[in-house]
């Protein structure tokens, strides 16, 4: 390995090993120790970008825990899960399961599944355009209607939590329902479903309605409207499916591609 390459790995390790891993004592670091001070700044520079990117990314979570342990819960995933790549708005999606298997916050089970919530809103803000297409909806009045696949808004997903995960990033994030309410519910072990998407630029968050879990999973996974209706039996869809179009979440209505040719022996 050359001075240059050994210089180079020493500062990768230097901000991306945990102190307990970094061995100070090497060849490597020896090559670098006269630039102590400068490696120090780095090490606190990438500190407080972590701390910026993921209070970005998970202000509620923020609030619940606090400005300072969030501060030490990103310089910790920092080292764990370091960015794999530059574009930083990518960065911090393990944080959920890190936040689930961390000992200390064993006695907040729920706060897993808020950053689950949080996580699904950041990505719904960075996915790609979509233009509504309303006039397609007239598919919907074809007799083969079942057939059809609608077109769901950009960052759609649904969670299912045994935690009231809506109230709670609603309360911080909108101030409905209240702190209060958000935890009464917290305490009384309510579960909530939540369905996230972005209308026009502004990410939403509701509980789903009875049967809207099951239908927005069946087309998030490619089934036809006849087959996600086949798995939501308890929905109200001609109540659902003007207030969809109303809110965003549906944006038009596509055929079913034609299935393949089978090739000929």
């Amino acid at each position: 390995m050359s001075r240059l390459a050994a210089q180079q790995q020493a500062l990768l390790d230097a901000l991306f090993l945990s102190p307990t891993e970094n061995a100070i004592e090497n060849d490597s670091v020896s090559a670098i120790k006269t630039t102590a001070r400068g490696l120090k700044a780095y090490k606190s520079n990438a500190h407080a970008l972590a701390e910026r990117v993921l209070q970005a990314a998970y202000p509620v979570l923020t609030q619940l825990l606090g400005a300072q342990s969030m501060g030490a819960l990103a310089r910790t995933f920092w080292h764990a899960h370091p960015p794999a790549c530059g574009d930083l708005t990518q960065w911090g999606g393990a944080l959920p399961e890190f936040v689930c298997a961390s000992e200390q916050l064993a006695g907040e089970p729920y706060l897993a599944d808020v950053a689950r919530v949080e996580w699904a809103l950041h990505v719904g803000a960075n996915a790609a355009d979509a233009v509504a297409d309303y006039a397609s909806m007239a598919l919907l009045t074809q007799p083969d209607s079942g057939e059809v696949r609608l077109q769901l808004a950009p960052g759609c997903a649904v969670l299912q939590s045994p935690w009231p995960v809506v109230s709670l990033v609603n309360a911080h994030l909108k101030g409905e329902p209240t702190l209060a309410e958000a935890g009464l519910r917290l305490r009384a072990g309510t579960g909530e479903v939540a369905l996230i998407w972005r209308a026009g630029w502004r990410m939403q968050v509701r509980e789903a309605l009875d049967g809207e879990l099951a239908l927005i999973g069946a087309l998030l996974a490619g089934c036809s409207l006849g087959q996600a209706l086949d798995a939501a039996p308890d929905l109200d869809v001609p109540a659902w499916l003007p207030m969809a179009v109303q809110t965003g979440l549906l944006l038009g209505v596509s055929l079913s591609p034609p299935l393949p040719a089978l090739n000929p022996k």
